[in-house]
């Protein structure tokens, strides 16, 4: 094809397989500039215009956005770092829907390989989720179940560790774990005497009526323990008495500005029994089954720490 012929608009899109309708499309929207017109007034376009409609028509197949190739065009090279950047955001975007569908077949097998008497319960839990599900309701659980007084980088650490992420590829029990898990912090804590707000504590807080209490100073230990306790339940071993378990002690004790001792054990073993909460309880056996089996969440973490205090306190007996 010479250099210098000019194109009809129907000989572009013969050239590049597509339909006038389409070249007409990209022309309308400035991405595929026509150089004149006929004497009756048709389009013509230069040579040029071919390679350009064979780009446009490759960047469309990445299903980009109609403005996102025409932003793409008028860089002076398209194929550098704005392309890159483009198909970046386009890959995310196709994560998040992969996701989707991922958790939407996922509630199908759920509802479809059940019992017939569990079928709406379970149809009831999955309409309260969105796909993918996000964790804001989780959030908020742990927001209004911490104590007051504590900093919000402290306070977003804590929830950052203790609200589990959706699984990229569920299988339908991690569904049905996620969706009870979703109900449950919708629901809020059940409240107990040890919480005058009327509110849960976490599994660890005591009782806010001591007016000694820091919860800032029991949390950042805490940290410390857990991670110690964390260590020892990938490794596979039964709680018993350890460093993890000195230093959770340890938290207790500087958050009462008192000292680690025998009577101080035992009296942490009867203020980690009142301040139990079956909620609680029930909000880390279902964030332990979206975990990877040899990730301990904070909820394992402190019991692993509260048999080994027990077991302790009964040998010494």
């Amino acid at each position: 094809m010479p250099p210098a012929v000019l194109l009809s608009i129907g000989e572009l899109a013969e050239h590049a397989g597509v339909t006038v309708k389409t070249v007409r499309f990209y022309s309308d929207r400035g991405l595929l500039p026509e150089v004149g017109r006929s004497s009756g007034g048709h389009r013509r376009y230069g040579p040029e215009a071919l390679d350009r409609l064979r780009l446009i028509r490759s960047l469309r197949t990445l299903d980009l956005p109609v403005p996102e190739v025409g932003r793409l065009l008028e860089q002076d090279e398209v194929l550098g770092d704005a392309l890159k950047d483009a198909v970046a955001r386009q890959l995310s975007d196709l994560g998040s829907q992969l996701t989707a569908l991922r958790w939407r077949e996922a509630a199908l097998r759920l509802l479809h390989d059940c019992p017939p008497e569990e079928r709406a319960d379970r149809l009831t839990l999955i309409g309260g989720l969105s796909t993918p599900p996000d964790t804001t309701a989780l959030a908020r659980f742990w927001r209004r179940a911490l104590p007051p007084r504590m900093s919000a980088k402290l306070v977003a650490a804590i929830v950052d560790a203790a609200v589990p992420q959706p699984p990229a590829d569920p299988a339908p029990a991690q569904v049905l774990a996620f969706a009870r898990l979703h109900a449950l912090a919708g629901r809020g804590c059940s409240g107990g005497s040890h919480s005058p707000t009327g509110k849960t504590a976490c599994p660890n807080e005591l009782a806010r009526t001591d007016s000694e209490y820091r919860p800032t100073v029991l949390y950042q230990g805490l940290a410390e323990a857990y991670d110690l306790a964390s260590t020892e339940l990938r490794a596979g071993r039964d709680p018993y008495d350890s460093a993890a378990l000195d230093s959770f002690v340890a938290a207790h004790a500087a958050s009462r500005s008192t000292r680690d001792t025998p009577a101080f054990r035992r009296r942490l073993r009867i203020m980690l029994t009142v301040t139990d909460d079956p909620v609680i309880a029930r909000y880390w056996e279902l964030a332990g089954e979206l975990t990877a089996d040899d990730e301990p969440t904070l909820g394992s973490a402190h019991e692993w720490l509260r048999t080994a205090l027990n077991g302790q306190l009964a040998a010494a007996a």
